[in-house]
């Protein structure tokens, strides 16, 4: 998808604000739902997915199972929101041998366990609202001592509110974000 597509800096998969926030996702919803709708701690509408399972409710980048995303940018950032709620994320990436590798972070899950082709994780995530930093090439290279390439699909599964996703170049301070890509938190008046 975007492997023919000049990448540097920031490129952004899914944007809550923008006229069709899931246009290069595939949904899945089984008894839950995913809707967009206001968040009152960031006065912004936001994309919340719902679900009574984790694994049945689900948004999947990108949406034809058979297109890869392509993108080499090594950070992933996920804005989201803690439901309190069991909630995981998957990442399929490609490395230097070829091989297809899986990082599901999950907030129900104590331990890491690394396996063949995937690598699950436990992700610990504030009240309110968290930025996710993924530096894939380090867990690449921490779990299985390859070289991280592209990555080829991103999976958000229930339950969560999502701000944006994006893939940067390298990490970022706030100072340096583009406005766009902060979470803003509304001031307090007292």
């Amino acid at each position: 998808m975007f492997r023919n597509t000049f990448q540097s800096g920031f490129l952004s998969i899914l944007y809550s604000i923008g006229s069709k926030p899931l246009q290069i996702w595939d949904k899945e919803v089984e008894d839950g739902h995913i809707k967009r709708l206001p968040d009152e701690d960031i006065q912004s509408n936001v994309l919340e997915i719902l679900g009574s399972n984790v694994s049945s409710t689900f948004i999947t980048c990108p949406a034809d199972p058979a297109a890869t995303l392509g993108i080499k940018l090594p950070f992933l950032v996920m804005i989201v929101k803690n439901m309190k709620k069991y909630f995981s994320f998957e990442v399929q990436v490609l490395d230097d041998k070829n091989v297809r590798r899986r990082f599901r972070a999950s907030n129900f899950q104590s331990v890491t366990r690394v396996k063949p082709y995937i690598c699950t994780m436990p992700l610990r995530l504030d009240d309110g609202w968290n930025q996710v930093q993924f530096n894939l090439s380090d867990f690449t290279r921490r779990a299985y001592g390859t070289n991280y390439t592209e990555t080829l699909r991103v999976q958000v599964h229930a339950n969560c509110r999502i701000r944006r996703i994006y893939f940067s170049d390298r990490l970022y301070s706030e100072e340096e974000l583009p406005p766009e890509f902060k979470l803003f938190l509304p001031i307090q008046r007292g």
